[in-house]
């Protein structure tokens, strides 16, 4: 974790090793968490190589593409666009996790967009919310 609990680097660190760690190689490589970005508009591919660019790893976005909705909120609408937004991702080496559109008061359409794969709402005042 940076520190490595190596006295000579820092004292007072005390890195326990158990059954639940993990070791990775390391050797002449500058190892870092992956950062979170959690409001991506799905607009165009290219975000992908950008953010791994920067060191993000995972992502909190929505959208369609370059549609007007993708480009005013970070919503993936609906079972259907939730469905084929998630076939899309499926060669993105990042965790990616899709808002679906909660402006609504019937709770049947937020569980169809659960079930489709969205992993949360977004409510935003451009589909209602105020």
């Amino acid at each position: 974790i940076g520190k490595a609990g190596n006295p000579d680097t820092m004292t007072g660190v005390h890195l326990v090793i158990g059954p639940s760690t993990e070791i990775i190689a390391g050797n002449g490589k500058i190892v870092t968490a992956g950062g979170i970005d959690c409001h991506v508009h799905l607009i165009c591919p290219q975000i992908k190589e950008e953010a791994l660019g920067g060191g993000i790893t995972t992502v909190i976005a929505g959208g369609t593409g370059p549609a007007e909705g993708s480009k005013a909120t970070t919503v993936t609408p609906g079972a259907w666009h939730l469905s084929r937004m998630l076939e899309s991702l499926d060669d993105w080496p990042m965790n990616i996790v899709l808002l679906g559109k909660g402006n609504t008061v019937n709770p049947d359409s937020m569980w169809e967009q659960l079930r489709a794969g969205a992993s949360g709402f977004k409510l935003h005042e451009d589909w209602g919310t105020t």
